[in-house]
């Protein structure tokens, strides 16, 4: 029995990774994001689906460890005085925001019929945005270290805060409040949370730096990684016991190891548990939606999604923008913080457990809540396929009209600006433009001058002075970008020789193919300078290093040449050293000779550059 039962346990673990690794792959081809693979994941094997799993309450109380593994990562980023900064926006935006939200999601669910308790109770769990879903989704493009993105971070702290508050008041309107020992418990509760808070600053204060440094020393890799995780989980499971937030625990204790040396080693060691525990805890979600409540009930379900998500965005736009935001930012703060979250879980629970909800009534608010996680990322996906660009500001920015010059440069990155000075020294006349109005303020500040434009564009070549040019580098930092203008100039423009920045072998076979007069892979020759620099400090001879260097640059021109008559990456592929396939001559054996230690005098130490 045992060994059945073991083995039973085991085909769960291999059932949650499989439909993790199936479905997360194909929705994110899908484009459809990351988060809503793990709730269909979690929906297609749980107990109304598949029914591999019967109680996803229990994988959820786990799986929460995922969040809050991901609040502590957050939290080594923001050192104490970065928090600081913050306050406004955590305690001015946070309180106005999660104010207006409640008094109006209250006010509708009132109008579904609902007592106004139960409606207060649904809607402020409704208020409590999912901060995994959230988080994960700023994570996913990039936005959490943005100012937008840290806005959005100090309101989901502040509500982790707020569960604080409302766990108390759903005691206080629990049918048997009222008595002087429910009083006197409550004012506990508040002391022993204050009391948990301020130990978890003097430990972290005062002990864990000494700690992890004598660790450190050591030099037992794994017990840093137990350490790390014993920091996590210590802290969470203190705010736990003390009636607080687990997450708001772990990412106190990030704050307070923000500035120490072991920052950077403690979140390599957590984030592979980050990663799969929050994955886990998606699919969790996924499992935890009833179908059955939800068809037994979906006018109402169906209704509350709806006009809750739509209210809150509402309500969200109407703060930001009063609070200072822009029409764009306000949208994706809406958009992005339109539902319910984990912590309504909590809340719902306790008010189950209170009396003040029935049990139906918490079914039907969390199938509410895990439907509005699920929304998210396809209203996310939707908004931004519809949504309009962003204007470009052009304020001190001249645009590409009229121009004329020998070269026209299209794109002034690192490469283009590197591209220009042979160019700039002999004094030839270059027509530069670019579409980065960021970067071309930059660039103006050391003197340079760049005009707006977007190369793709037909009308902008035309004005570059792109029908009189002599010659056209295409600089750009994006293949399919320089594709398009390369199309159009072989088509338009016969008269310029065409020079451009390939990407790898397979875009320098499609510019071949397309007639360019000149192309060259943007890492090939520095990759080349570093592989001679390499062999030169090992302590080859200068002219077998320079030889060698040259000997690749044939093969790979011959290699390239056998691509564009097979048609194929692997025509030429025989030739490249270390190849397993036939064809490939032995390499010299190199040992390297030791080498005398070298001694610098005072005046030969070379000064720090700056960054």
């Amino acid at each position: 029995m045992a060994v059945e039962a073991a083995n039973s346990e085991l085909v769960k673990v291999v059932a949650l990774l499989g439909a993790a690794v199936v479905m997360v792959p194909l929705f994110r081809r899908l484009g459809l994001g990351s988060v809503l693979g793990y709730f269909a994941a979690g929906l297609a094997i749980g107990p109304f689906g598949l029914g591999w799993f019967s109680d996803p309450q229990a994988i959820l109380h786990t799986a929460e460890l995922g969040v809050v593994m991901f609040l502590f990562v957050i939290g080594l980023e923001m050192r104490p005085s970065h928090l600081w900064s913050l306050r406004k926006e955590i305690f001015g935006l946070g309180t106005l925001q999660i104010a207006t939200c409640a008094l109006v999601l209250t006010t509708i669910a009132k109008l579904f019929g609902l007592p106004w308790q139960v409606a207060f109770i649904g809607a402020t769990g409704f208020v409590l945005t999912s901060t995994a879903v959230v988080m994960q989704l700023l994570a996913e493009r990039g936005d959490i270290a943005l100012p937008s993105g840290q806005k959005i971070v100090s309101i989901l702290l502040f509500e982790d805060l707020l569960i604080v508050p409302l766990l108390a008041l759903v005691a206080w309107m629990a049918p048997s409040a009222g008595s002087a020992d429910g009083e006197g418990s409550r004012w506990l509760s508040v002391a022993i949370g204050v009391g948990a808070i301020v130990g978890l600053v003097l430990v972290g204060r005062f002990l864990l730096n000494p700690l992890f440094r004598l660790l450190a020393e050591s030099k037992a890799r794994e017990v840093m990684t137990a350490a790390a995780l014993l920091v996590v989980l210590g802290a969470a499971l203190l705010m736990q016991l003390s009636g607080l937030s687990m997450a708001m625990g772990a990412f106190l204790a990030g704050v307070l190891l923000s500035e120490s040396t072991f920052r950077h080693q403690i979140e390599a060691d957590i984030e592979p548990f980050r990663g799969i525990l929050l994955g886990l805890f998606f699919l969790s979600v996924g499992m935890a939606l009833d179908l059955g409540v939800v068809a037994g009930n979906w006018p109402m379900i169906v209704g509350l999604v709806l006009a809750l998500m739509a209210a809150k965005a509402l309500c969200i736009y109407v703060v930001a923008r009063l609070m200072g935001s822009d029409h764009a930012q306000a949208m994706d703060r809406g958009v992005l913080m339109a539902q319910g979250g984990e912590f309504a879980f909590v809340l719902f629970s306790a008010a189950a457990s209170a009396g003040v909800i029935d049990m139906d009534i918490n079914a039907n608010f969390t199938a509410v809540v895990v439907l509005s996680m699920a929304l998210t990322p396809l209203v996310v996906l939707v908004y931004k396929r519809v949504a309009p660009k962003p204007e470009v500001s052009l304020e001190g920015v001249d645009t590409a009209d009229g121009l004329s010059g020998s070269v026209l440069m299209i794109g002034f990155g690192r490469f283009g600006q590197v591209a220009s000075q042979s160019l700039l020294a002999r004094d030839v006349d270059v027509t530069i433009i670019d579409n980065d109005v960021e970067m071309i303020h930059n660039a103006e500040r050391f003197g340079f001058k760049i005009y707006y434009g977007d190369g793709t564009r037909l009308d902008v070549l035309h004005a570059s002075g792109a029908g009189t040019a002599r010659a056209i580098a295409v600089c750009v930092n994006n293949a399919e970008d320089a594709d398009r203008i390369v199309e159009l100039v072989a088509h338009e423009f016969p008269q310029a020789k065409l020079l451009v920045r390939s990407f790898d072998r397979e875009h320098s076979l499609r510019l071949i193919h397309a007639g360019v007069d000149f192309q060259i892979r943007e890492t090939f020759e520095s990759a080349l300078m570093f592989g001679q620099a390499a062999l030169m400090e090992l302590g080859a001879d200068e002219d077998d290093a320079q030889e060698i260097a040259e000997q690749i640059r044939e093969r790979d021109a011959e290699r390239f040449e056998l691509e564009m008559a097979g048609g194929s990456l692997r025509a030429g592929a025989h030739m490249v050293f270390g190849s397993a396939l036939p064809g490939v001559p032995t390499p010299t054996p190199f040992t390297a000779p030791k080498r005398k230690a070298r001694t610098l005098n005072a005046d030969q130490v070379p000064e720090e550059e700056e960054d």
